[in-house]
């Protein structure tokens, strides 16, 4: 057995390379790694690509990808959710695409974790309903199952995922509470290496195997930090 390797939040994103694919996990401000982000501000590679379920930046406390845009370090946003309606709906992420400063990519939200699921399981492409007679459908090949008009989406995979957990062993076995379990274990085996930030790290044996739902064979570093624990939002 093989332990994973504890290290700060800066020293886990230190080869993260300009122009690099980075996966965050978490749904809108739940579950999102914010002391990942926040290294990854610090260490500002360029021209990164950015997946995730949202990039809404509506709140100052929400690190998500949003940030990442609003330094100017993303060339191309993949998001379910890159903008959100009301009063503050222009946000960097819609600014820096009007001006032309950075492509956004909208994938309705099964069909984005499902790239990311077939990422991880190794499978190519697949065929979908959804998005047919929309704007998704433009470009992308046809085919009819059982009468019916299906489009062809290409999976997703990473140079690194960042994701959120409340709890793994020295082994880099994960797992999750609530929302933190949002696009976390999907990315985790979609990505080249990836970072887990946990609230708690303790001995091989003491999280049960029947509660393990990424095994630390996906887990490349693990960042102890605090607000990643059971309650953290």
């Amino acid at each position: 057995m093989v332990e994973i390797r504890v290290c700060t939040a800066d020293q886990a994103v230190s080869d993260v390379s300009d122009g690099a694919v980075v996966m965050i996990g978490g749904f809108a401000a739940p579950g999102v790694p914010e002391e990942l982000v926040k290294a990854l501000l610090r260490h500002a590679p360029h021209k990164l690509t950015t997946i995730s379920n949202g990039a809404h930046g509506r709140r100052s406390e929400v690190w998500d990808a949003a940030k990442l845009v609003e330094a100017g370090l993303v060339a191309r946003c993949v998001s379910s959710f890159p903008v959100t309606g009301g009063a503050s709906a222009h946000n960097a992420v819609e600014t820096q695409y009007l001006q032309g400063q950075l492509e956004v990519v909208v994938i309705p939200q099964g069909t984005l974790s499902e790239q990311i699921r077939a990422g991880g399981a190794g499978i190519p492409a697949f065929w979908v309903p959804t998005g047919v007679g929309t704007a998704f459908e433009e470009g992308k090949e046809k085919r009819l199952f059982k009468g019916n008009v299906h489009l062809l989406e290409h999976s997703l995979t990473a140079d690194f995922a960042l994701i959120k957990a409340s709890k793994a062993d020295t082994l880099g076995n994960l797992v999750y509470d609530k929302v933190q379990r949002n696009f976390g274990p999907t990315m985790a085996t979609a990505a080249r290496i990836t970072i887990a930030e946990v609230g708690e790290i303790v001995q091989p044996g003491e999280i049960p195997s029947d509660s393990i739902i990424t095994p630390g064979i996906y887990i490349d570093r693990l960042v102890l930090t605090e607000g990643s624990g059971a309650n953290s939002k």
